[in-house]
């Protein structure tokens, strides 16, 4: 049965909740995005993310900010929606250390404004939003994948502890007004309309240019790289299979194929058909050596299964790169 209401997406203009927009209406969803349009990077990509809308009755953009509280909780109650997928937050590590503020009221006072929206919301069934995997801090990678029952205590960066907050947040929520929430901690998503933030699109752009890479953690850092279209699967699985009453969980969400910071570099180099040159940093401050999701609890739930390994998302990434910056 096809249904009539409509699945709110903050950060629609971002590169996750462009992606999970489109899947949604791919499928007959009728989608409400919402996003502030922050300079955070250049906003003419996040312009030309929403202009893949244009035609599409049934997407309706709202240029909001999150954080503003009475303004959500009026377009959820008057739109209907009782299904949100929040994926606007203020991102980045290193950015965090300059602009600590900037998470306050994203990530923070944004999260609690989509919880009061949704505790109000008439037949609310389920908030699912934005974590990441950052909450598990500085972590030895060892033999097995990071697991949502071990103890994320300590963050390295105001970013991590910012999105370990709203995991608490939510906990608390669940369990005062009993919608169901689910949490997605993201593992380094990446692909076609990315965040430029992110070091594989640096990189791109200097390799193009013909400037030199900076390599970080001198190249001793790994991550699990999640392709977006599995990123959006696991999303959209979550979205369908809520929890009970009352009931906040968390889950990864990633590849479980860690890539060492030099492999991911030298398949880059192949997908582009250039080399790099590179230059040696030391880790920066808020940077975690690796990342490793274990994605079993997700996989059980929605049968959740990354299919995209890096050769061949970064060989999409860069014909995409190639064709939308025109080099």
């Amino acid at each position: 049965m096809t249904r009539t209401d409509p699945v709110l997406v903050t950060g629609a203009a971002g590169f996750i909740g462009h992606a999970v927009s489109h899947r949604l209406l791919e499928r007959g969803e009728r989608v409400i995005g919402i996003d502030n349009l922050n300079d955070y990077y250049d906003p003419a990509l996040k312009d030309a993310r929403l202009s893949t809308f244009n035609g599409r009755a049934e997407f309706e953009f709202h240029k909001m900010d999150i954080s503003d509280a009475a303004e959500v909780a009026t377009l959820v109650r008057d739109a209907g929606v009782v299904r949100i997928v929040h994926l606007a937050a203020q991102a980045g590590v290193r950015y965090s250390i300059d602009n600590p503020f900037a998470y306050e009221k994203s990530n923070l006072a944004g999260h609690l404004s989509l919880l009061e929206a949704s505790r109000n919301a008439p037949g609310f069934e389920h908030l699912v939003y934005a974590s990441s995997s950052s909450v598990y801090g500085n972590r030895p990678m060892g033999g097995a994948g990071f697991s949502e029952d071990e103890p994320a205590t300590s963050p390295v960066s105001l970013y991590a502890a910012t999105k370990r907050s709203c995991e608490l947040m939510s906990e608390a929520y669940a369990g005062l007004y009993g919608f169901p929430q689910t949490g997605l901690r993201f593992f380094t998503v990446y692909g076609p309309w990315g965040r430029p933030d992110m070091a594989y699109f640096g990189f791109t752009q200097k390799i193009f240019a013909g400037t030199p890479i900076e390599v970080f953690g001198e190249g001793r850092m790994a991550r699990d790289f999640t392709y977006i279209d599995d990123i959006v699967d696991g999303i959209i699985g979550a979205l369908d299979h809520p929890p009970e009453a009352k009931e906040h969980r968390v889950l990864n969400i990633g590849n479980t194929h860690p890539v060492g910071l030099m492999e991911m570099i030298s398949t880059l180099e192949a997908a582009i058909g250039r080399n790099a040159e590179k230059v040696m940093r030391p880790m920066q401050p808020g940077d975690v050596t690796a990342t490793f999701a274990d994605v079993s609890k997700l996989q059980a739930i929605c049968g959740y299964e990354p299919k995209v390994m890096l050769p061949e998302g970064l060989e999409r990434f860069a014909r995409w790169y190639r064709e939308y910056y025109r080099v």
